[in-house]
């Protein structure tokens, strides 16, 4: 019996979260979404309509319980980096045998993967990229890389955008989209691999790799072919500033420092 920990229940989370859940043996879901389903969401997510103006963690629960009566769906619907909601989080990781990490900013990546690691749980995380030409799914563990180590070695030896950089000397001039939504048949074949890739977990089975990039899409001088994997074993590096052995941090404020050094060094690299 499994107890299943996530954050996010967007467009690409809440497929990961279905599937999952479809799984017997788990019997519990926590889970942490603070936002309000809009208009602009049903284009790419498994609500509809009519659940605009609604809660997405409180939709999500109806979700889930319609499809599996016998499963408990706990809500945590605020934000995962609020201070004032860290001990209900806390515990929700502690208590987990495995977690799903579906949010969209940095911050709150390097929060739960600081959250996994201090619990020693196995933890997932997917990304679509840009316009949905392909995605990432990585798989973290116990004593191995962290995010912080991941990203940074997955920025300097991975080129993923081609996007021309700004002309500075043209104020005023066009501005290319480095942004474009992602279609929902992307999201969801990058939340298929994210889901089986969370289950392989629960099979107690060490992953053939850290991180696996798919390509969906041909795009001259990022892929040169669609539907390939591209999977990375990386080591956790020694100079982290994150997951290096030294004494944890004892303050919400060390711990900020901690993070804006770990994303300058992203920035450098």
């Amino acid at each position: 019996m499994t107890h299943l920990f996530q954050v996010g229940a967007g467009s690409g989370g809440m497929p990961v979260l279905d599937m999952l859940c479809r799984d017997r043996r788990i019997h519990t879901v926590t889970l942490v979404e603070p936002d309000v389903y809009k208009p602009h969401n049903v284009e790419r997510h498994l609500f509809g309509p009519s659940g605009v103006g609604r809660l997405k963690a409180e939709l999500a629960r109806a979700w889930l319980v319609e499809r599996r009566p016998d499963l408990e769906v706990r809500l945590l619907p605020f934000d995962l980096t609020d201070p004032s909601r860290q001990r209900a989080i806390d515990e929700a990781a502690a208590s987990a045998d495995v977690a799903v990490c579906a949010a969209d900013n940095e911050k709150a990546k390097y929060h739960f993967d600081a959250l996994l690691r201090r619990h020693g749980k196995p933890w997932t995380l997917g990304e679509v990229l840009s316009g949905g030409i392909g995605g990432f799914v990585h798989a973290f563990t116990p004593g191995g890389a962290c995010y912080g180590c991941v990203a940074s070695f997955l920025q300097r030896s991975v080129n993923v955008d081609n996007s021309p950089a700004p002309d500075y000397s043209a104020p005023g001039g066009p501005v290319y989209e480095v942004t474009i939504p992602a279609g929902i048949a992307s999201i969801h074949a990058v939340a298929s691999v994210h889901a089986l890739l969370t289950l392989q977990l629960l099979d107690a089975e060490p992953p053939p790799f850290t991180s696996l990039l798919l390509s969906l899409r041909r795009v001259p001088g990022i892929f040169d072919e669609a539907f390939r994997p591209h999977r990375f074993r990386i080591a956790r590096a020694d100079g982290c500033l994150i997951c290096q052995d030294r004494p944890a941090p004892s303050s919400q404020e060390e711990l900020d420092v901690a993070l804006d050094q770990a994303l300058a060094r992203l920035a450098d690299a």
